[in-house]
């Protein structure tokens, strides 16, 4: 949902971006920072209950971390692993913050219900990414669902902030609320997945020839020429599923 302000954002990131451009900071750099900051900020601050001041510095290095994209286009360095070292790392701050509140909630005695929560909407926001990021990796689209990233970061820390000023019953709420969207979401990405695989192998399917598909019909005769061809048929068969089997390899290769 968010994602539709991404321009704009990128608009408003441009000048900041300039201006990093002109220091010798890059682009991974600028990720690993943010990283750090943000995990750092939620482990030191969110168990011992400094809920509020927590959520400032996450915040600030959340920011920090949205920069290292404009930085990277500004100065002409993006590449696929700045992509893939920025997701991930983002996992890395994201299981911080929700560790952070999970801890909190046991070391204070409050709950060991919500701080199962917590970390409930940590496993399920990770699934909500992978399930994308796996999809993609097979060629199939999965990017449905309503609560992305900035979306379960957004619940997260306003509802935290909150709870710090002492606004009651607002953390809870926004951990169930997080845990059921990231939930809807993920199914969501499931069932994009498997449309999409429906989609890919229906226009992968052989049609029928021009004369139909089955035996020839009285008077007709298979030549030697028909015989080549569909043992050529099946020879591009059996090589469809020799690249299809060396694609699941390569996939099984790129998991975790």
């Amino acid at each position: 949902m968010l994602t539709k302000l991404r321009p704009a954002l990128a608009r408003l990131l441009t000048p900041a971006g300039r201006a990093l451009a002109r220091t010798p900071v890059t682009p991974n750099a600028l990720t690993m920072i943010g990283t750090v900051g943000v995990s750092a900020g939620a482990l030191a601050l969110f168990p011992t209950g400094h809920l509020f001041a927590g959520v400032v510095v996450c915040t600030v290095f959340v920011l920090a971390d949205m920069l290292d994209g404009t930085l990277a286009r500004v100065k002409g360095t993006t590449g696929s692993f700045g992509a893939f070292l920025d997701s991930t790392l983002d996992r890395v701050a994201d299981a911080a913050i929700f560790a952070g509140l999970a801890a909190w909630f046991v070391l204070g005695g409050r709950s060991h219900l919500l701080a199962g929560v917590a970390v409930y909407c940590l496993v399920s926001g990770a699934l909500v990414s992978y399930a994308k990021a796996r999809a993609e990796s097979l060629g199939l689209k999965a990017d449905a669902g309503f609560a992305e990233r900035t979306e379960r970061l957004l619940i997260g820390l306003v509802a935290a902030g909150l709870s710090g000023l002492g606004v009651p019953y607002v953390l809870p709420a926004g951990l169930w609320l997080l845990a059921a969207v990231s939930t809807i979401t993920f199914g969501q990405r499931v069932l994009a997945a498997r449309r999409s695989a429906a989609a890919l192998a229906a226009s992968a399917a052989p049609g029928p020839g021009p004369g139909g598909v089955g035996a020839a019909g009285p008077g007709e005769q298979r030549g030697p020429g028909s015989a080549a061809g569909s043992e050529g048929s099946a020879a591009g068969s059996e090589g469809s599923a020799a690249g299809s089997k060396g694609s699941a390899t390569g996939g099984n290769g790129c998991q975790d």
